[in-house]
């Protein structure tokens, strides 16, 4: 089954090898973007000592400036991704987030790294929307949430090889307090690992203009002068519209998406801590340790998650992605609420497992489902909405609500592992109900979307 069977005036889908091979390409830019944006996680201890700040700051470096910089510049980014190069859009945006990250490496001071990842959240704005838009040119329908899956097993593989290479390099300094580099000066540990994954990424950016950019598929056309189509660029009025008329499914889709969010971008941000300060573990054994299991355990699940909502879309359910969202978190929140409590750290690691495969489950579907009901020329803006509610409120909150937790309720450090069963559990069951009430609006987003189809099929 294909789309072209559907539509047969359009060119078909390139070689499905050239698809996967682009899929892998995003994929890999994907994973530097989260090895960028969650080495901070590991080395908590090592920047509130040298910078001099507490839980709340760090929390507000991992998830706040980082996020508000991403939803802030991601809408307009995503505008662009509907009318301009995807790929190049892409490459420039990898480019600003490696030299951002390798900044971070020299900041001396609260602010200086402040400023350094608002800079990281701005060029990793550019990536998601412009990729979600390709790997829907590039794939059928009855791939796409496969193909989708695997772009963000990048999550996983990114944020799994962050705690894996910071372990490493934390074990390999752990004699050394500094070095004297040229030109930068006194260095600390963590300020090296800064620089090692920040600045490959200006080199790797060459990767993107191996991918070619694909037809948009399913957009107006119409006839210049000389008889040529033209693809037509859609008002922005006219998308704000169709989201308003779609307002309850992308209300629920985006909050309840979000709402798990504040759950994995918290857990993720203070787990390694949480096990140096409750079963004084050193960062480098438990960021090696956590760093594999988030690796495997994620990409597993994030596939897992697009595999089955594909099968269930094939027998029929068209709101096969929704459900598969909406099932994750309730499943997940027991063990949430069990793992920081438990005495033992084995006992505790080994939660890890299925919490970190269910966690990662909806990340395939949820970029799915946003354009599975979206018309072909707002995907990108759709993508970026998504994208805006998710990091504001996932990644703005979660980390933050945890130390918040942590600093002005329990006013105890050591009171962390409560803290994130507290926030992880409620934000999981509250995500959970409010998926399942949009399971009916998100069929309805699905009849309307073929009803402008029809009214504005190409001519």
């Amino acid at each position: 089954m294909s789309d072209n069977k559907s539509n047969p005036t359009e060119p078909p889908y390139p070689p499905a090898s050239y698809a996967w091979y682009v899929v892998g390409v995003l994929t890999f830019v994907y994973i530097f973007s989260f090895i960028d944006r969650t080495i901070l996680n590991l080395l908590v201890g090592p920047i509130r000592r040298d910078l001099d700040i507490n839980d709340t700051q760090m929390s507000v470096l991992m998830g706040s400036a980082f996020a508000l910089a991403y939803t802030f510049f991601g809408i307009p980014l995503g505008r662009m991704a509907d009318t301009k190069n995807r790929r190049g859009l892409i490459a420039v945006g990898f480019v600003v987030w490696s030299l951002f990250t390798a900044g971070c490496g020299v900041a001396k001071n609260f602010w200086q790294m402040l400023l350094m990842r608002v800079g990281v959240g701005l060029g990793e704005a550019s990536l998601s929307p412009a990729a979600y838009s390709l790997i829907y040119d590039y794939f059928p329908p009855h791939r796409r949430a496969t193909a989708l899956s695997v772009y963000g097993t990048g999550i996983y593989l990114g944020g799994g090889l962050a705690l894996l290479l910071g372990g490493v390099v934390i074990k390999l300094a752990s004699g050394q307090e500094s070095w004297a580099l040229p030109i930068i000066g006194e260095t600390r540990p963590w300020q090296i690992i800064f620089l090692l994954v920040g600045l490959p990424g200006i080199v790797f950016s060459l990767l993107l203009f191996t991918v070619r950019e694909p037809i948009r598929r399913g957009m107006r056309q119409v006839r210049d002068a000389a008889g040529a189509l033209q693809q037509v660029e859609t008002p922005l009025r006219e998308v704000i519209a169709y989201i308003k008329a779609n307002k309850v499914t992308f209300l629920c889709h985006n909050l309840g998406i979000s709402l798990f969010a504040v759950s994995t971008y918290g857990s993720k941000a203070w787990i390694p801590t949480f096990f140096v300060r409750t079963h004084h573990w050193t960062s480098a054994d438990i960021g090696i340790q956590f760093g594999i299991i988030l690796a495997v355990c994620g990409t597993i699940g994030i596939i897992s998650g697009g595999r089955l909502a594909d099968y269930l879309a094939s027998r029929g359910h068209r709101e096969a992605n929704l459900r598969i969202m909406s099932l994750a978190p309730i499943c997940a929140a027991p063990i949430s609420l069990v793992f920081p409590l438990v005495e033992s750290p084995t006992l505790a690691l080994a939660l890890l497992v299925p919490l970190m495969f269910l966690m990662s489950a909806p990340y395939g579907c949820a970029p799915a489902a946003i354009t599975q009901i979206m018309p072909a020329p707002m995907r990108g803006q759709a993508g970026a909405l998504y994208l805006f509610v998710n990091v504001l409120v996932g990644l703005g909150c979660g980390p933050t609500a945890i130390a918040v937790v942590t600093d002005y309720f329990f006013h105890d450090d050591a009171m962390l592992r409560y803290s994130l069963a507290i926030v992880t559990a409620t934000a999981q069951v509250a995500s959970a109900i409010i998926l399942w009430f949009g399971l009916k609006p998100f069929v309805r987003s699905l009849d309307r979307l073929k009803e402008w189809n029809t009214a504005h099929a190409p001519e």
